[in-house]
């Protein structure tokens, strides 16, 4: 009777760790990310306080546009880095990594900035001239970083930890209209080639990055191309995998469920190739607004939380078999007046102050950082 009695509470405890084992709160922790996965694409420039709270947030990198009409505006103009020099200082000086997307080109060598310099032997020297320039400056040993180790007359700190930018992104979402006019992969698969050749000529060690494609656009034709066809396309182009080590995705969903699709229906054209690039998640995000019958991706504010929390699990839970490096929530901050949901799609209201939303709580529970500097 004495071991029968000294077996029940044993027994007890076995059944109650079941019950609390079988509960939402009782959920395994999410595993551990790679280094530099949690990254944010801002709609505004950076600024010192921005740098705080992201880092204090577990915040390890940022994507940014690096635009080559604002570098050179002008055919004869010296190169202006002084614009990126400033959003590159603020990041590194709190020791975040600069994701570049390279886009834009000047008036003065393409009449729209959709198009992608390639038509042309000048478009196509002019713009691989722009990108060893930029690694030159911004890559390992760069003259940015010269400028900023205390070499020299220097009123700032200096910065006492370089952030080289090692990884570079070649345009954005190239399948859609609104950033490439026409949508064209025997184009775009040129652009890479030259840009591939440019970046590795000055530092070997970097990383191509495919343009971060919007995963299934409305537009079709000339206009859009959904990321999965667009991107096993390229794959067909002889030669063209070895120009690059990266292929990013923005899977822009109705949900987190649809977001997985995307992901893994992207991820599977690679894989059937016999590659396995590094993955990225350029672009992510849910509005807090609450408008769906005009715009898709809103959610309102306890659904912009639930399809952070849900899709950041998803990513985390598969990062490795993924090989998934990073994502990017955008965005940072709502900005009034932008694209339909670029107004309530931050982690922050609008504003200079720091209003934050329930869903930068939910973030920072994510990434085991501090909602505040």
């Amino acid at each position: 009777m004495k071991r029968r009695l000294l077996a029940l509470p044993l027994l007890a405890c076995l059944l109650l760790a079941l019950v609390l084992g079988g509960q939402p709160g009782a959920a395994k922790p999410l595993p551990r990310p790679p280094k530099g996965f949690f990254g944010i694409a801002p709609q505004t420039e950076l600024t010192e306080q921005d740098a705080r709270y992201m880092r204090a947030g577990g915040i390890e990198s940022i994507r940014l546009a690096l635009l080559w009409s604002a570098v050179q505006p002008s055919p004869k103009a010296a190169y202006d880095w002084s614009g990126f020099d400033g959003m590159v200082e603020v990041a590194a000086r709190a020791g975040l990594r600069v994701f570049p997307s390279v886009v834009s080109p000047p008036r003065w060598i393409a009449r729209k900035e959709t198009t992608l310099p390639v038509a042309n032997a000048k478009q196509r020297r002019a713009w691989s001239a722009f990108l060893s320039a930029a690694v030159a400056r911004y890559g390992p040993g760069g003259e940015f970083w010269a400028q900023h180790g205390g070499i020299g007359v220097n009123y700032e700190p200096a910065i006492s930890v370089p952030v080289p930018i090692r990884e570079w992104q070649i345009w954005n979402e190239p399948n859609f209209f609104y950033f490439a006019y026409p949508v064209s992969v025997p184009q775009y698969a040129k652009l890479v080639t030259i840009s591939s050749k440019a970046i590795k000529a000055v530092d070997p060690g970097a990383k191509v990055v495919l343009g971060g494609f919007f995963a299934e656009p409305t537009a079709k034709g000339k206009r859009g191309m959904p990321a999965t066809t667009y991107l096993q396309r390229l794959y067909a182009v002889p030669g063209l995998r070895s120009r690059f080590d990266g292929i990013d995705l923005h899977p822009y969903a109705v949900d987190s469920e649809e977001l997985e699709e995307m992901t893994e229906e992207f991820h599977d054209v690679a894989r059937e190739n016999r590659d396995r690039p590094a993955l990225y998640i350029g672009e992510l995000g849910w509005g807090s607004q609450n408008n769906f019958q005009q715009v898709a991706f809103e959610q309102g504010i306890r659904g912009q939380v639930q399809q952070l929390r849900a899709s950041y699990g998803y990513m985390l839970e598969n990062a490795r078999r993924l090989n998934l490096k990073a994502s990017y929530w955008f965005s940072w901050k709502d900005v009034a007046g932008s694209c339909t949901f670029c107004d309530s799609v931050g982690l922050f209201r609008a504003g200079p102050k720091f209003r934050p939303k329930p869903a930068w709580r939910a973030f920072v529970s994510i990434t085991g950082g501090r909602a505040r500097p």
